[in-house]
């Protein structure tokens, strides 16, 4: 599968198993209930979905022009930070704003969830890959 459907499966699957992981999470890390929890994860999830989409936009242009093709362990990790880096800039004020909290308790609530999704966006990236195959531009 490659090309926009390819993006698309990507980001659907990935952000459904996010909102119900993040409306736990925020349940939990506030003490507010799940439907507050779950608003927020929908809306952390819209943010999440147009940074993804141009974020990989952005990342397989870069890999395209790479020497080495393939997406080894140090490539991955580099993705995942960078992409886990730049969402954490666009939640902790949303998180902040819509839980009424202050900003480092934001960061505090969304570096437990950043913690999580490092590894969660690895191992979902790579099962992913396992299964519908490597995109053009990181195939050997």
């Amino acid at each position: 599968m490659q090309g926009i459907r390819r993006k698309i499966v990507y980001v659907g699957l990935y952000e459904v198993i996010a909102i119900a992981i993040c409306t736990v999470g925020f349940a939990l890390a506030s003490g507010q209930g799940v439907g507050r929890a779950s608003a927020l994860s929908v809306a952390c999830s819209v943010t999440a979905v147009l940074w993804n989409l141009v974020f990989n936009h952005a990342f397989e242009r870069w890999e395209s022009r790479q020497l080495v093709r393939g997406r080894s362990l140090a490539r991955r990790v580099a993705h995942a930070l960078m992409f886990e880096g730049g969402l954490v800039l666009m939640l902790v004020p949303l998180i902040a704003w819509w839980l009424d909290v202050g900003l480092w308790h934001a960061l505090v609530m969304d570096l437990g969830l950043v913690l999580f999704f490092l590894g969660y966006t690895f191992t979902f990236t790579w099962a992913f890959d396992k299964v519908f195959g490597l995109p053009t531009t990181a195939a050997p």
